[in-house]
């Protein structure tokens, strides 16, 4: 091999030139729109949900998009969850299964309404649970399920309504890093009993933080409305009023509405770019040689909150980290696995509530105890997984340039030739 084709084969870590040079594209997320919202809101004289519009007119908005009739807004997508649990009923040792592979705010509500949670297994290179995994884990006391569609991958929601409707079970769709994502033509968050969203600062829109759960039956509208606003009967009256039962104060507010309707306006487009980028990622890097890229549920639209990519460790001639480490010098902003619930000492000591075990010990005997052993698949997938940005400020070079890199770090690594010259350059 001539001596210039050597040094661009070679991996940057080891005195090579950069697959990617350049940072990732960059741009403004907020602007008029929002300001303008905002100057609204402040010359309505009251940021209170009930008595100011933004609210409503972006809820109105988040309907129309979604298609479904009945929407709540509220402070964060964590609270999205519990309000979904919280007006479903679901309540002291009731079982509620979900994925370990999500965010500890997709659990906090089922602690909090005293149930317990269930982990069940995940397809490792889809990173989503599957209506076979759930059923692996039901029994008399399951009374719901939250399916989360991680980093925007839409879960195989025919199966899961087939199963929630045979069992009698609530379905909850966690939809917080699913934006504008579609299963057979059909928006994330209008298939379960109940659509949850967040508008933390990290998801494709934000307003820094709010959330919106939203439903198709007006009965449970009404549980979820009253549930995020300490039970107060808002609906019927619009007076403050003694509470039913017990409720918590996840009212959103007039200002994170009004940039919440500006970023709605701009959803489409964000979605749409994310799409178009994250698919031409997972095309570039089909097709290499120990190289699993993430995969898409069949029939749907991702909208790419992250992609990336497994690593096929005796194929590929490398160790996930090992491929991180080089990925990185050529310029990726890669990163290894992503995290699991049953990894954390919430699940791991058992301590929900500080000094006790609840809610994991019941005075019937039952006893809830976790291990990350409990999900083989998922830990196959952490240990392996390659995490790479989709953003919509990206350009198309920042996706080339990456695919490169994982193509040129993925030959390195399954060519002893340029691994051998590796020997005359320091690291």
């Amino acid at each position: 091999m001539p001596d210039s084709e050597f040094d661009q084969s070679m991996p940057a870590l080891f005195g090579g030139p950069q697959a990617k040079p350049l940072p990732y594209g960059s741009g403004r997320r907020f602007g008029d729109a929002e300001m303008n919202y905002l100057q609204e809101a402040l010359n309505q004289e009251t940021l209170f949900y009930h008595t100011g519009h933004l609210t409503n007119r972006m809820l109105e908005r988040f309907k129309a998009i979604i298609r479904v009739p009945h929407a709540v807004a509220v402070s964060s997508g964590t609270a999205a969850i519990h309000v979904a649990l919280g007006a479903s009923g679901i309540s002291y040792g009731d079982e509620v299964i979900v994925p370990p592979i999500t965010d500890t705010g997709t659990v906090i509500g089922i602690l909090a309404q005293n149930a317990v949670p269930v982990f069940c297994d995940v397809d490792p290179d889809s990173l989503l649970i599957t209506p076979e995994t759930v059923a692996e884990k039901l029994t008399a006391r399951t009374k719901a399920v939250i399916v989360v569609h991680l980093a925007g991958n839409p879960c195989e929601m025919d199966g899961f309504m087939k199963l929630a409707q045979k069992n009698h079970l609530v379905l909850i769709e966690d939809c917080a890093q699913a934006w504008g994502a579609q299963y057979h033509g059909k928006t994330v968050g209008s298939f379960g009993d109940f659509g949850c969203f967040s508008l933390n600062d990290f998801k494709h829109i934000s307003c820094g933080d709010g959330g919106i759960v939203c439903t198709h039956y007006e009965y449970l509208y009404r549980m979820a409305h009253a549930f995020a606003d300490k039970f107060y009967d808002r609906l019927n009256s619009g007076f403050r009023t003694p509470s039913a039962w017990l409720g918590f104060n996840y009212r959103i507010t007039e200002l994170q509405s009004a940039v919440a309707l500006a970023q709605l306006e701009q959803l489409e487009a964000v979605c749409s770019r994310r799409h178009e980028l994250g698919m031409r990622l997972i095309q570039g890097i089909s097709g290499i040689p120990g190289i699993l890229p993430h995969k898409l549920t069949p029939n749907s639209y991702p909208t790419f909150w992250f992609s990336g990519f497994r690593v096929a460790e005796k194929t590929a001639g490398v160790s996930p980290p090992q491929f991180v480490k080089t990925l990185r010098a050529e310029g990726v902003d890669a990163q290894p696995g992503y995290f699991s619930l049953l990894h954390c000492d919430l699940f791991l000591k058992r301590q929900g509530y500080r000094g006790t075990c609840f809610p994991f010990e019941f005075p019937d005997g039952r006893s809830y105890k976790y291990s990350p052993a409990d999900c083989p698949q998922s830990e196959l997938a952490l240990n392996t997984l390659i995490r790479l940005p989709v953003h919509q400020f990206h350009t198309d070079e920042d996706i080339d340039q990456t695919i490169q890199a994982v193509k040129k770090v993925a030959a390195f690594y399954r060519n002893p030739e340029i691994q051998a010259g590796t020997r005359k350059r320091p690291l």
